[in-house]
């Protein structure tokens, strides 16, 4: 098995990331990406993993989806405050994203400082959700320890007698954060394994410094 691990790679021969196609915003140039990555067939490119952290420096990452994205409100996401995440974030801010699209052998790293997400966004955002959607947010204790799944579909199946058409209201444990970047990175696989790699840093005044890494 060990043997098959070792053997298994991938050749990338796509496409190509250099300073002359760099877009001087890296909001911008995410936008191209994602762009394309929603046109490449891909089912879920909103979907990301967050990296958390303790202060001590324990880290947690999972995969989350992204619900929004500007140079106003950074990347927008949501979830149960009271969740490990949400328990990470309420501690230690700092945080960070990693998005993984194949089909274009491209990924992008974004580092930065969360913040909760003004509630008239998360109310907006909640109140556009699909009904089951609205129930299972109010019903999931997220990361907390329960019985059973069956203990779980029972507090589902209440809220569901009690609010058959979804109209529950947004409950307070939940809601959306707002990741603030202070560090992009581009990764576009190359042949060879010499990968493009196109570091983005804040200069001054929404202006950003662009610089090739070492694959």
């Amino acid at each position: 098995m060990n043997k098959e691990l070792e053997e298994l790679r991938q050749n990338y021969m796509k496409h190509e990331f250099t300073e002359g196609i760099a877009l001087e915003s890296p909001i911008a140039q995410f936008k191209v990406w994602f762009e394309e990555a929603a046109g490449s067939g891909n089912i879920e490119p909103n979907a990301m993993a967050l990296a958390t952290a303790t202060p001590e420096g324990r880290p947690s990452v999972r995969m989350v989806l992204l619900k929004g994205f500007s140079a106003e409100h950074g990347f927008v996401f949501y979830t149960n405050y009271q969740s490990r995440k949400g328990h990470d974030l309420s501690i230690n801010s700092s945080a960070a994203l990693l998005f993984w699209w194949p089909e274009l052998e491209r990924q992008i790293r974004i580092e930065g400082n969360v913040i909760v997400a003004p509630t008239e966004i998360s109310d907006a955002y909640f109140r556009n959700r699909p009904a089951e959607s609205r129930l299972g947010a109010a019903a999931s204790p997220q990361s907390q320890i329960i019985a059973s799944r069956e203990a779980l579909e029972e507090r589902f199946q209440k809220l569901q007698e009690e609010f058959p058409y979804g109209n529950i209201a947004r409950p307070e444990h939940w809601g959306g954060y707002m990741l603030q970047p202070n560090y992009f990175e581009f990764w576009q696989g190359r042949s060879s394994r010499l990968h493009d790699r196109i570091a983005y840093t804040p200069l001054n005044d929404n202006n950003w410094l662009r610089q090739r890494l070492a694959p």
